[in-house]
């Protein structure tokens, strides 16, 4: 029998005995998407869709209020029609800034290429230039492979250092995110046209450029400081960082009228402020820019607004451009309007690997299709929320990487739980096969503790069918206290992973206990399902009769013990005086010839000290025998407070004492004992009121000095206290 059971149980190992090492299924699934995921954005593989992701960002934030500070001086079409030709003439523009001028706006930016005279009226507007140090006009930086590109800035305007460069920083899919603040060329600094024109809207209310606290290196307008743009910020891989730029947050200025589509800043046009059509609350003590929005002059460009979900890119001109950097520049400054900040790559590179970790977790530990998918929608929406309102926040979070994860995670988990119940199935198929033919009680457990695979033999033990049984817990059929018993021995083998033999009590339907002892071990299938196999033998005859033997062995050793208690009685009686509780003459004469067989072997000195009381008598006939006897308890106590625990005192009858010192390394210790014992003796004695005193006196003798046998010893230490009391009591002398 027990072979046969041994080639079943070999041949389910191979089976279902796999490495035991559960890992973390979860974090080595999440850290491998994420891996992979960060592997292609850091070659630039997901740049496009996360720009475009902050695209609609930017589109479905709320509107801000209408921006009054700006207003564009737009030459459209019509006012191209009206001038004539272009260029447009050097006196029209001219006439332009002298009438702009007479309302006395904060600053005027001029985005129109000037760098060689277009007559009639040059010298007009070049008095017009003179006359206006609230005049901001631009230039064309050249690039480091071609200078001859730029575009040169109104002499006039250069001399004054009121020229700053239009240069714009276009991103992979051509649209415009970053702006541009400051460019070196030779070691000179260059501002921007938005800076300079913000700075001069600035310089009004105080706010002058300085270094920032936090870091020198970066820009602080007021409230805002502005950090510069790495190549890799966000989701940009290697990008163009030169010069000091920043990422831009566009405004998302309310529209004046609810048709309109595509909310701009308050525009007039060249032809209005000519014909003088335009409110003076437009213009007084605003920032008026001036450029082109004809479509012939082809003067635009694509921002994160120009997005669209259905149709095509809608662009804007590049004075409304300049109109968002200057507005963001100046609402930061003075408002405190968040700039468009990223993380850490650290911080983001964990932010993705959190997400895949999510959503391996809430795949696996759901394993429900439906409500995986809820789940799935529920994550991936708060994630999408989470980077939209980080987003109003001024932070741009990654969103396209985690979303990537979280869901190639998601798939992979499913597959594999997939996977997982084919092999469940099959494996249950075999367990149960396999079980039923081992008349051994057996029962299988998944992960849960439930019962999933229960042989025959099981069933009949327990009382209960197997269908009532299955993916039932021990909870449902046994008392709590044995059920608690058995859920603590399965987590163990669970943690420890390791075989585990226990004894336990197990009550059947009938109500009737058993003692059984458990084998739980673990297994795991090829899909890493882990079944708890349990082989049960009633061990309750064997129990009994342990038991039995038990209660047996325990009555012979009370017996024993009972025995034992009488002898040791009877040998202290024999060995100890009855009243003082010291050794008594037969245990001093054994522990003396023990105590000079031990100093011979070892070779060291042993002193026996006779002690006789002084006045016993007088005390026995004045008070009485009682009185006499609590004085000799009294006095054996003080002795065996002045010796050591390796010294032995006894009393030989009456008021005759002994003391043996053992291992004494000179004479002298005995002298020096004695004089101890003297005067703890002499001490004033209390009895019922009566005020006592007794003397001794002591004789000495010394191994091997005196002699080396026992009775000698006592018989010269005996002379030598009779000479002390001869010699006046109260002291001791050697033999």
């Amino acid at each position: 029998m027990n072979k046969q059971l041994g080639k079943r149980f070999v041949k389910l190992r191979l089976k279902l005995k796999q490495p035991l090492s559960r890992g973390y299924r979860e974090f080595l699934t999440a850290f491998s998407v994420a891996v992979c995921i960060l592997l292609l954005r850091s070659i630039g593989l997901l740049q496009s869709l996360e720009l475009a992701a902050l695209d609609q960002f930017f589109r479905f934030r709320p509107n801000e209020p209408p921006e009054e500070r700006i207003t564009v001086v737009v030459i459209d079409e019509a006012s191209l029609r009206q001038v004539g030709s272009w260029p447009i003439p050097d006196q029209v523009i001219a006439q332009l800034l002298q009438k702009l001028n007479v309302y006395q706006p904060r600053a005027i930016g001029l985005d129109i290429y000037r760098n060689f005279p277009v007559e009639p009226g040059n010298q007009e507007l070049v008095n017009a230039y003179k006359s206006m140090p609230n005049l901001i006009g631009i230039e064309l930086l050249g690039n480091d492979k071609n200078k001859n590109a730029g575009v040169l800035p109104p002499p006039v305007l250069s001399q004054r250092k009121q020229v700053g460069f239009n240069n714009v920083l276009y991103d992979p899919d051509g649209k415009i995110r970053r702006s541009l603040l400051y460019w070196h060329v030779n070691n000179q600094a260059h501002e921007s046209f938005a800076l300079k024109v913000a700075l001069l809207y600035l310089k009004s209310k105080g706010i002058t450029p300085t270094k920032a606290a936090s870091n020198p290196e970066y820009l602080q307008l007021g409230k805002a400081v502005f950090p510069p743009f790495q190549a890799n910020d966000g989701a940009y891989v290697g990008i163009d960082a030169a010069g000091y730029q920043i990422l831009s947050n566009f405004p998302k200025p309310r529209c004046q009228s609810s048709s309109v589509k595509f909310c701009s800043y308050r525009q007039a046009s060249m032809s209005d402020i000519l014909n003088n059509r335009v409110p003076e609350n437009w213009l007084r003590n605003r920032i008026v820019l001036i450029g082109s929005t004809a479509p012939s002059l082809q003067d635009f460009v694509f921002i994160p607004y120009s997005s669209r979900l259905m149709g095509t890119a809608q662009p804007i001109s590049g004075i409304e451009l300049q109109a968002y950097f200057i507005n963001e520049l100046i609402s930061a400054a003075i408002e405190g309007r968040p700039l468009l900040k990223v993380w850490h790559d650290l911080v983001e590179n964990l932010w993705i690997f959190v997400w895949s970790y999510i959503g391996a977790v809430t795949t696996w530990r759901i394993r429900h299709p439906t409500r995986s998918l809820l789940c799935i929608l529920v994550s991936c929406f708060v994630l999408n929320l989470a980077a939209y309102f980080a987003f109003l926040s001024g932070w741009w979070i990654p969103i396209i990487p985690p979303l990537l994860t979280f869901g190639i995670s998601a798939i992979w988990m499913t597959s594999h739980i997939a996977h997982m119940q084919e092999e469940w199935k099959r494996s249950k198929e075999f367990l149960h096969h396999v079980i039923n033919t081992i008349p051994d009680p057996i029962f299988v457990k998944n992960e849960r503790h439930q019962w999933i695979v229960l042989n025959e033999a099981y069933c009949r033990f327990i009382g209960y069918p197997n269908p009532v049984l299955i993916e039932k817990s021990d909870y449902d059929f046994f008392p709590k206290h044995e059920a608690d018993v058995f859920r603590q021995q399965d987590e163990l083998v669970f943690r420890t992973q390791q075989p585990q033999e226990h004894e336990e009590e197990f009550t059947d339907a009938n109500g009737q206990t058993h003692q059984i002892a458990t084998k739980r071990s673990l297994h795991k299938d090829a899909a890493g399902n882990l079944f708890l196999v349990g082989v049960i033998r009633d061990i309750t005859e064997r129990k009994l009769m342990e038991e039995k033997l038990k209660r047996t062995a325990a009555e012979l050793f009370r017996s024993n013990n009972e025995l034992k208690l009488k002898e040791d009685h009877l040998r202290y009686l024999a060995y100890h005086d009855h009243l003082t509780g010291l050794s008594n003459r037969k245990f001093f004469v054994e522990q003396l010839r023990e105590s000079l067989h031990w100093a011979q072997n070892n070779n060291l000195l042993l002193a026996l000290l006779f002690i006789d009381l002084d006045g016993f008598k007088q005390v026995n006939d004045t008070l009485g025998h009682e009185m006499g006897d609590r004085l000799l308890v009294a006095i054996a106590q003080r002795l065996s407070n002045s010796l050591r625990a390796s010294d032995t005192v006894s009393r030989l009858g009456g008021d005759e004492f002994t003391v043996i010192l053992r291992a004494i390394p000179n004479v002298q210790v005995a002298a020096t004992v004695a004089d101890k014992i003297l005067g703890s003796i002499a001490e004033v004695i209390i009895l019922d009121g009566y005020h006592t005193r007794v003397s001794a006196s002591i004789g000495i003798s010394v191994y091997p000095y005196n002699s080396q046998d026992s009775e000698t010893l006592v018989r010269q230490a005996d002379s030598a206290m009779y000479r002390a009391k001869h010699l006046g009591k109260n002291r001791y002398e050697f033999a």
